[in-house]
């Protein structure tokens, strides 16, 4: 390593240090299997989508893991994101922080395992009336599935864990946030106290659209946290969802992203920044009063082994740079470099070390 490198290295620790980054969502066992056609059709799942288990799935879970070459990777949206966002950071360990609600069972003491392993403080509320959520990923060529069956990520209580002192501790010590659109099914209460500590502190809070169904059966408790996001990420189906339930009558996504950032917004001190990805087309992300277009790195298809966790990724390595306090370029382009990474493996997976500078 040169003198350069060593104290750009040193610089980057000196600058980061434990819990900066906090992340609070559903922690689950992500179960993946390759299925074919009718295994959709007798569930009546979509190729691509993300859904919440019902009854009729049951089923599902049973099925899917008799099936051959069946995976188990941690997962959940925010887990998976803070997680990258760690492996991108690689030292010191610990900068991530994440809070969920997991069973006291064996796919709980996976997912504590393999936060462990991840270098991530991990900080799980833990119940046993429910057992550990978990989300069937079924994919079928390079499409994937989500049917989610939250159990326990489900049972999360802001008065039984975020409140406790010594937990909202933690969450003070950082300095950016994210929380996946996911939990406001779970405990939209808990997200409103992270969101306004964020505001009233001038620190950065970001969210996800994270699906299509958030937008339009949770409109209410997004629209209330809404005023307290700093950086909101989704892709180019929940940006189409999210603007037609709010009425915006465009499905051009930089009018999308325009039409975003000038919502209510709490802390003026900083702008709304808004990123929507759109799979191999560009990224597209408000820059100051401008609508810019930020092109991936080319992949070839046949690389691709599962674009399931891609979203996940691209924000894990954009908070990457973010708790760095680099640029919004700069962060948007560690997101295509994980994101670049992970679909080129099965699940929300990376090797020991990033490749990048």
């Amino acid at each position: 390593m040169s003198a350069e490198e060593t104290s750009a290295s040193t610089w980057r620790k000196r600058t980061l240090s434990e819990n900066m980054l906090f992340g609070m969502g559903n922690p689950l066992l992500d179960i993946s299997a390759v299925v074919d056609k009718d295994f959709l059709d007798k569930f009546g799942l979509k190729p691509n989508d993300q859904i919440l288990a019902e009854d009729k799935h049951k089923a599902l879970f049973e099925e899917i893991v008799k099936r051959n070459k069946v995976e188990y990777h941690a997962g959940g949206s925010t887990q998976n994101s803070v997680k990258i966002a760690q492996w991108m950071i690689q030292e010191p360990h610990k900068v991530a922080t994440f809070f969920g609600c997991i069973g006291a069972d064996h796919f709980g003491k996976i997912l504590k395992k393999k936060a462990e392993e991840a270098h991530v403080d991990a900080h799980y509320y833990e119940q046993s009336e429910e057992p550990t959520g978990t989300c069937a990923a079924c994919i079928t060529g390079d499409n994937r599935s989500l049917v989610a069956n939250l159990a326990a990520a489900n049972c999360y209580k802001k008065e039984k864990h975020l409140d406790l002192d010594s937990n909202w501790e933690l969450v003070k010590k950082a300095k950016v946030y994210y929380i996946a659109g996911f939990f406001l099914t779970v405990s939209p209460e808990s997200i409103i106290k992270v969101a306004k500590h964020a505001s009233d502190n001038n620190k950065i809070f970001c969210m996800n659209l994270s699906a299509p169904f958030i937008s339009q059966f949770f409109k209410e408790p997004l629209m209330k946290v809404m005023p307290y996001v700093d950086i909101l990420f989704g892709n180019e189906t929940e940006a189409a969802t999210f603007a037609s339930v709010l009425g915006f009558e465009t499905d051009d996504i930089a009018e999308i992203a325009k039409r975003t950032q000038e919502l209510p917004k709490e802390n003026p001190d900083r702008r709304r920044v808004v990123v929507f990805t759109q799979g191999k087309d560009d990224t597209v992300a408000t820059v100051g009063e401008k609508v810019t277009m930020f092109p991936v790195l080319d992949i070839d298809q046949n690389d691709i082994v599962d674009t399931n966790g891609a979203g996940d990724a691209f924000v894990g390595g954009f908070l990457s740079a973010l708790v760095q306090e680099h640029a919004l370029e700069e962060c948007i382009r560690a997101g295509h470099y994980a994101a670049h990474v992970i679909i080129r493996r099965v699940g929300c997976t990376f090797p020991e070390k990033p490749e990048y500078h």
